[in-house]
């Protein structure tokens, strides 16, 4: 599996990228994957503008970072998303890289990773919704980080208590589950997508 984990959040002091690197020093125990870090941050794109639906322009003029985004979504068999949650939904930086996406991701499982007073969990209803416009799904479990995530890891993504893994309903047990469960997603859906293309 290649496996990338999308950092969802660009603010000035984020923590999203402290989980997104527990989960990538997670996964990449993992047996037969390989897992890329992909930073939104990297990818400035514009508000999104086009005259017509990605899904439905075969003649399409892509702002180049854009093209950047798409095309390294395109590498992937399957994404982590760690997300913080804004105003009872996804960062806005997140909704319009989603709505330059066409066919990148379509038939590749979507993992979501969300943390915020609530867990992320209405971050996570409202990109559930959203990918599933993309032609493809976000997988059932999901990780919800209910804590102050700046207290739990350091700058590196290393947890500040590992007794935190010892739990067997926590959030270190809840992130295995999820990357499993993409795991599991993805390793059934390679095959059936290079049959078909």
């Amino acid at each position: 599996m290649k496996l990338q984990v999308i950092i969802a959040s660009t603010r000035e002091n984020r923590v999203s990228d402290r989980i997104a690197q527990w989960v990538v020093k997670e996964a990449q125990t993992m047996d037969d994957t390989s897992v890329e870090l992909v930073d939104l941050a990297d990818y400035t794109m514009p508000f999104f503008s086009e005259p017509i639906s990605p899904q439905y322009n075969p003649d399409r003029q892509i702002d180049p970072v854009a093209k950047k985004w798409l095309d390294k979504l395109a590498e992937a068999d399957a994404y982590v998303i760690v997300t913080p949650e804004y105003n009872r939904s996804m960062p806005g930086v997140l909704k319009n890289a989603l709505d330059y996406i066409d066919f990148q991701i379509a038939k590749k499982p979507v993992g979501l990773i969300a943390h915020g007073s609530s867990g992320g969990a209405q971050a996570v209803a409202t990109i559930r919704i959203a990918i599933a416009g993309l032609k493809t799904f976000t997988t059932p479990t999901t990780t919800y980080i209910t804590s102050r995530a700046g207290e739990l890891f350091d700058e590196q993504g290393n947890l500040l208590d590992e007794t935190i893994k010892e739990n067997p309903y926590g959030i270190h047990a809840a992130m295995q589950a999820t990357l499993n469960e993409v795991k599991w997603y993805s390793d059934a859906l390679t095959p059936a997508r290079n049959q078909s293309s």
